[in-house]
């Protein structure tokens, strides 16, 4: 149909041919789940130091120290070649960021008792007050290793500039811990120095409206610190030096002076029960390390958006399908995979200390191609504590497809002594027979399993799809999330272009060269790909539609092998 100009004129219109597009930012795995501290929006990080720094590490219950789940299973999973993790951290109630105290204003400094900027954390939860009250050596009472403190180390009243240090809140004056640092920081809204633009002033709120769960950003600026926001900016110097480049009085004493300071009135509890936090294998039904079962819906509804959030596997280790209360969040998690489409769930169906008759009862009642489950729990050394701890295996599992992925490539199956190994498992919960792991394959179950002279390994890769076909397989399912994201993006880049041979063609030339490395890299035994006019027929074309058909043949696994010894007696030749 041909376009219209309503008015008089010209219209001009860019048609980009290229379709060469940088592929956006792919999350390997999204983890969630408590943690010490953090943001309470999805993070994604990129090492395991990085995890730390904004997540923490330990937590404290009845005197006694543990690790959550989710630190277990960001460690493993970075240490077998994991290299994104998304993080959208489990809260319970109402947590909000701690803020600086009053930062002091120079000599003739305006006298309204307010700070001249305000701080505010990122991370977010009374774990970020550091508190006022200092003792010996400039120790704060309440500062720690996961909190923070302010400096103002220098101000230059000539220029209009100072700088400013973020400390670890357990530090002390005669040995700082300088997280982050900033020279020639501006109150002028003109300078590019400016302190909102240098540091940045974006906050993130989760809403919750008829129309969903989603993140409402406010402030101008993206944030460069990992651990501060500027809240706001009570002095300003708009053109603090005059025409002669001298500083104008009215403003010099607006700027802070040289002090420091602390952050306090966070709110959010780490723990929302009024009993002691329960770890690792004694969660309960609604005591997930000091959670809530529900607490788990607001993540879950943020990473339902795949516009906002890329991964190709989800975990929440600590949700369990048989554990009291836990089963409708696990089918939401379950729901939440097949929905999206572009990434596989592993999830845990039974309880620590659980028999094969009841996880196999529980993989029954679930069908989907994209949730897998693997048992029994393993003991692991926690690396935070050193203790010797049993956890879920979807904390580990994710560690497993990372491996794999790195030596190989998403659609080899990620189990068996190459690529499936399990080495910082002390031992599974139960060690199974040859019988015990026939039992748990045929209902869908993948067996960890101890060879001798091996360890530790993953012995199996089904899915929890019911129906028999190449996507009951994990690697399969995984082929098939690795195919969609490429193919589905480069169409991306079709729509509201021409609907033409030229068009087509573009697509053609971008996924046929893309799906023969895939056949070469042993991921396809054939495939196909039809975008031309027998699907995309006048009617169709009239439907503003553009239609492609792909037929794939995905490789299959060697999962039984099965050797005959044949023997001869003397003198028989050997057949050719």
């Amino acid at each position: 149909m041909a376009e219209v100009l309503l008015s008089p004129g010209v219209l001009t219109r860019e048609n980009d041919q290229s379709f060469l597009t940088q592929q956006p930012i792919q999350a390997g795995a999204c983890i969630v789940g408590p943690t010490a501290k953090g943001p309470t929006t999805p993070v994604l990080v990129r090492s395991y130091s990085d995890f730390v720094n904004r997540f923490g590490t330990t937590i404290t219950s009845g005197s006694q120290v543990y690790s959550y789940l989710t630190n277990i299973s960001a460690q493993n999973y970075f240490n077998n070649g994991g290299t994104t993790l998304l993080v959208s951290r489990v809260t319970s109630g109402d947590f909000t960021s701690a803020t600086s105290s009053l930062i002091p204003t120079g000599s003739g400094g305006p006298s309204t008792g307010l700070s001249p900027f305000v701080l505010e954390t990122i991370s977010k939860g009374n774990i970020m007050n550091s508190g006022d009250s200092e003792g010996s050596n400039g120790t704060l009472v309440l500062g720690s290793i996961d909190n923070l403190r302010w400096e103002i180390p220098s101000v230059n009243t000539e220029s209009g500039e100072f700088s400013l240090l973020i400390r670890q809140g357990s530090d002390t004056l005669t040995e700082k811990i300088v997280l982050e640092s900033y020279d020639g920081l501006s109150l002028d809204p003109k300078s590019s120095n400016f302190i909102s633009k240098k540091i940045g002033n974006t906050q993130e709120n989760i809403v919750t409206t008829a129309d969903g769960t989603f993140i409402q950003v406010s402030g101008s600026f993206p944030n460069v610190s990992r651990y501060i926001t500027v809240k706001s900016v009570n002095y300003l110097t708009p053109d603090y030096l005059d025409n002669n480049g001298t500083a104008k009085d009215a403003y010099t004493g607006s700027l802070p002076s040289i002090s420091s300071g602390s952050f306090g009135g966070a709110v959010g509890d780490q723990f929302n029960t009024s009993e002691q936090a329960q770890f690792y294998q004694n969660i309960t039904g609604d005591n997930i390390q000091g959670v809530s079962v529900s607490d788990y819906s607001q993540s879950f509804n943020l990473l339902a958006n795949k516009d906002e959030y890329q991964f190709n596997v989800i975990t929440a280790p600590g949700i369990i399908k048989n554990a009291t209360n836990h089963a409708t969040q696990f089918n939401a998690l379950v729901n939440l995979a097949q929905g999206r489409t572009d990434c596989i769930t592993v999830v845990d169906l039974v309880t620590y200390n659980s028999t094969i008759g009841a996880v196999t009862t529980q993989a029954g009642t679930v069908n989907s191609s994209y949730a897998a489950s693997y048992w029994p729990w393993v003991q692991v050394n926690d690396p935070n504590t050193g203790e010797y701890v049993f956890v879920p295996a979807s904390t580990l599992i994710p560690g497993v497809y990372a491996f794999n992925d790195s030596v190989a490539e998403p659609w080899f199956a990620p189990a068996g002594i190459n690529r499936g190994g399990l080495d910082t498992v002390v031992r599974p919960e139960k060690k199974l027979t040859q019988a015990n792991r026939d039992t748990l394959y045929q209902g869908k179950v993948n067996p960890i399993a101890v060879f001798p002279n091996t360890g530790t390994v993953v012995f199996g890769q089904k899915t929890l799809q019911k129906k028999a076909s190449a996507l009951d397989r994990v690697n399969v399912r995984r082929l098939l999330i690795a195919l969609k994201s490429f193919i589905g993006q480069t169409a991306a880049n079709l729509v509201f272009e021409q609907n033409t041979i030229t068009t087509r063609n573009n697509f053609l030339a971008q996924v046929n060269p893309y799906l023969e490395s895939v056949q070469q890299r042993q991921g396809l035994f054939a495939f196909r790909v039809v975008m031309d006019d027998t699907n995309n027929t006048p009617d169709v074309i009239d439907r503003n539609q553009l239609v492609g058909q792909i037929f794939l043949q995905p490789t299959r696994t060697a999962e039984f092998i099965v050797l005959d010894f044949n023997v001869l007696p003397t003198g028989v030749e050997f057949p050719s």
